[in-house]
């Protein structure tokens, strides 16, 4: 064979691996997407932090037994500053979301219901916008929702990270976590919540006394 009817076979064979290459990294970039946008997470990654789950996967920890959340302070998607501790003595309801995360749009409906109605009862919603490379996606998805709360605006994922081990997982969006009037993590869910879920983490925290 010569050299000249070897080399577009070897150029066909150089076309074929990289065309290989391509598709397999365009799969494991989308297995990582599902994997990191999930309405039936489960896990928070090991770490004792007393959680009891339920059946219906929403996790609680007794009165006595539970954590403070770490400092939670930054800026918002409007460029405000904020920090979760000034909300001392409020039952605080976090949600960590993103726009490119379909569960998070679904169920986004429901937590801006829900903010509205328990404003007057003690209870602020933040919420934690994560991995959305600019602000002006998170705005848009405030607006489409009528958000009526603030999020912090999170892209790296540097606030998640913050909290001991095993309480979230970053791989799970949306979370949410509810903190008590003192700022203790008192109750958690790894998946997308609906009005009568949500109100099942946030009831029994708000009639504490």
């Amino acid at each position: 064979m010569s050299a000249a009817s070897r080399a577009p076979q070897r150029s066909n064979r150089a076309t074929r691996v990289r065309r290989r290459a391509a598709l397999t990294a365009g799969a494991a970039a989308a297995a990582l997407l599902v994997s990191a946008c999930s309405s039936g997470g489960t896990s928070g990654g090991g770490g004792n932090t007393n959680f009891v789950t339920g059946t219906d996967g929403i996790a609680t920890v007794a009165a006595g037994e539970r954590t403070a959340a770490p400092d939670l302070s930054g800026k918002t998607l409007e460029g405000e500053q904020l920090d979760v501790a000034d909300y001392r003595g409020k039952v605080v309801v976090l949600n960590v979301w993103g726009s490119w995360c379909n569960p998070c749009r679904a169920e986004a409906k429901h937590f801006a219901k829900v903010a509205e109605d328990y404003a007057d009862e003690g209870v602020q919603f933040v919420g934690i916008n994560t991995r959305d490379a600019s602000v002006r996606a998170g705005l848009a998805f405030e607006e489409d929702f009528d958000v009526p709360y603030p999020s912090l605006y999170d892209p790296t994922g540097k606030l998640l990270l913050r909290f001991e081990k095993g309480t979230l997982n970053p791989q799970a969006v949306p979370s949410t976590l509810v903190l008590d009037r003192e700022g203790r993590i008192a109750a958690r869910s790894l998946s997308q919540l609906n009005e009568e879920r949500l109100l099942k983490m946030i009831k029994p925290v708000v009639a504490e006394k």
